[in-house]
């Protein structure tokens, strides 16, 4: 049985939720923003992971090309290298002398991209500005990941014991650390 309290405290509750709902509306920039977030994650979800990455090498090229790149960096700093990239899931770049980094799916920084893209998409600001901020902070990523293999293939080779804490952590940190300073640049520029 409800006591009178009970029944009151209850229906406060209904009131306020009631409240809360009609609080939320789509003239609400934040709102605007988790909607607008939402569906552009859900379409990148469904052209990424459902289309492109079950039918397609698009992962695999990728990968390609920040293999070659990272081997350009590693040469040119006076390494002599190996890779293996061939189009499929095992692809590797190392320094003579060492075992070498495998870079695999989760290493192709797209994931990073899409979250990148889709915050800035979705935060207010003008289109215009969009059309160039998205693809220079998409390939300022893909360099930093370029320099991320490139640390890895080096620790590899110096001290390979710290390959997987520098791995998992210093360059984890480093990455997002710059997609958040990307963030705040728009936020605080051109949103």
């Amino acid at each position: 049985m409800i006591n009178s309290n009970q029944q009151e405290i209850q229906d406060n509750q209904k009131i306020q939720n009631k409240s809360f709902l009609k609080d939320i509306r789509l003239s609400d920039p934040r709102v605007r923003f988790v909607i607008t977030a939402a569906l552009v994650y859900l379409l990148s979800y469904v052209i990424y992971d459902l289309i492109l990455k079950k039918y397609t090498l698009f992962d695999e090229h990728v990968i390609r090309i920040i293999i070659n790149n990272a081997d350009e960096v590693l040469r040119r700093l006076g390494y002599k290298t190996f890779k293996t990239t061939d189009l499929n899931d095992f692809q590797v770049l190392g320094i003579h002398g060492s075992i070498g980094v495998w870079v695999g799916k989760a290493c192709d920084a797209i994931s990073l991209f899409i979250i990148f893209s889709v915050f800035i998409l979705a935060f207010p600001g003008r289109q215009r500005d969009k059309w160039w901020f998205v693809p220079f902070g998409i390939l300022t990523i893909h360099i930093i990941n370029v320099f991320r293999v490139v640390g890895l293939a080096i620790i590899t080779y110096h001290a390979p014991e710290w390959l997987e804490f520098n791995h998992t952590y210093t360059f984890t940190f480093l990455v997002y650390s710059y997609i958040f300073a990307l963030w705040i640049w728009w936020v605080n520029k051109y949103a």
